[in-house]
């Protein structure tokens, strides 16, 4: 340990005293201590006096300055200082690094001193920075990020963004999530929107706190009051609607594109997911084993679908793709793209389009209400199929594969160790063979209820 000493120190130190302390000055005056080398006062013309001890940090040979407080001949005075001064010398002779503890404390008041909304844009920023994945593809670190970023400031950040993060309690998150569930934040009151937001602090809150970080001490979102149970929708569309809503979609006057149609009609054969289907490429067609090949990117549980094409979804496929240089079978209107991620939802629905300043100047009906029936969505498509699968008494783990479902149990209903699909066995030539029989024969049901007879044999467009 050093001590600064300079010509100015010894000829301007006194013995301090707190009188030293309370003096008047026009501008900013320092006083050292000359009975405690390093101490001084620094005083302002308001007539703050503060305390600071100097010295050199061995490690560097820069000097440095600790703040040790504000003067006050109550709670700190200069025997205070003199007191906290000897301490760090003490320290410091111990072999203590006191300035790098410096360091890492003002870095932590800076880090604890950064907003809600501050710590939502950098966590956004991390999640969707890109990383090698398992396929070897470059994809975000947390490829759901849009969700996530949609929650965190849709939710959090209008009631909790300019406030200090390290501030927020247990208490704000509930109050947050309570007015979630009753409309009062966020739109139309939904136990669903208070779970997500929930998801979402949680997350951001837990990342905040790691260390290197260390923008809170700890998540305030730990033992929040539990929400009401969630129920699972059970839309499954009978026969009649099934029939009403195929049919529909060959309707020409319907305010929506062929191709949205037409992946309506392969969502229900497929069962797919429309994240998996819409995007469809030509080479990711299988003509040598009769699947469509769905990359693990777009897959729910982010492994490879073999899903197999019964000859109901490859007549679908044929009408869609319209020419040899089209490179997505459900191409948007630029053909160079696929539909966008609502085409279908927003067919189903309808929409309302509205200028800039909100003024509604057009409705455009939705798919449900013209074809009069009750609204549905694309996932009861999924649902719809597997129901009516189910009561055709297909094999339930076939239906579970076809919906991409980790089966579980074997054949006899044995359960099955969860590692030995995910790290061993990774055949996939049985599975393909069961989804194809329950895809087959659903297929030849869908072509009861909608009332078309089987075609002949029909050849996947490669």
């Amino acid at each position: 340990m050093a001590i600064i000493t300079t010509d100015r120190m010894r000829n301007g130190a006194v013995i301090l005293t707190d009188r030293h302390c309370q003096k008047r000055v026009v501008k900013r005056t320092k006083i050292y201590d000359r009975k405690c080398r390093g101490l001084y006062v620094s005083i302002i013309p308001s007539g703050t006096a503060t305390f600071n001890f100097k010295f050199t940090d061995m490690a560097t040979g820069k000097q440095r300055c600790k703040w040790l407080g504000v003067h006050n001949p109550e709670a700190f005075t200069v025997e205070n200082a003199r007191t906290e001064v000897y301490a760090l010398k003490t320290r410091i002779g111990n072999g203590e690094n006191v300035a790098e503890n410096l360091r890492q404390q003002r870095a932590q008041r800076a880090a604890r001193g950064k907003t809600v909304n501050e710590i939502i844009e950098e966590r956004i920023e991390w999640m969707k920075t890109l990383v090698k994945k398992e396929d070897g593809e470059m994809r975000p670190r947390v490829e759901s990020w849009e969700n996530v970023a949609c929650h965190l400031r849709n939710f959090l950040s209008p009631r909790l963004g300019k406030k200090i993060a390290s501030e927020v309690t247990k208490s704000d998150i509930a109050t947050l999530s309570n007015d979630i569930v009753a409309g009062k934040h966020g739109g139309k009151a939904s136990v669903s929107n208070a779970r997500h937001m929930r998801r979402a602090a949680s997350g951001l809150f837990n990342w905040s706190a790691e260390a290197g970080r260390d923008y809170v001490t700890a998540s305030p979102c730990i033992n929040l009051p539990k929400l009401d149970k969630e129920h699972p929708r059970k839309r499954v569309l009978t026969e009649d609607e099934i029939r009403t809503l195929w049919r529909g979609l060959d309707r020409e006057d319907l305010p929506c594109e062929r191709t949205i149609r037409l992946a309506l009609k392969f969502a229900l054969t497929t069962m797919l997911r429309s994240g998996e289907l819409l995007p469809l490429h030509r080479d990711e067609l299988n003509a040598v084993n009769g699947t469509v090949d769905i990359p693990a990117r777009r897959v729910k549980r982010r492994r490879v679908i073999n899903q197999p094409l019964s000859d109901l979804a490859m007549e679908i496929i044929k009408e869609a793709l319209t020419s040899d240089e089209q490179k997505y079978v459900f191409a948007g209107r630029f053909a160079d793209a696929p539909l966008s991620r609502h085409a279908m939802s927003n067919a189903l629905r309808g929409r309302t389009l509205k200028t800039k300043s909100g003024m509604v100047i057009k409705v455009v009906l939705g798919i449900c209400e013209l074809l009069g029936l009750a609204p549905f969505t694309v996932h009861d498509l999924r649902r719809s199929a597997a129901t009516a699968c189910g009561e055709l008494e297909l094999s339930e783990a076939g239906i579970s594969l076809c919906l991409d479902h980790q089966a579980n149990k074997d054949e006899n209903g044995k359960p099955l160790p969860a590692v030995t699909r995910k790290v061993y066995n990774l055949a996939t030539r049985a599975r393909v063979a069961k989804k194809r029989e329950v895809l087959d024969a659903w297929a030849i049901e869908l072509r009861r209820i909608i009332g078309v007879p089987a075609a002949t044999e029909q050849r996947l467009v490669a």
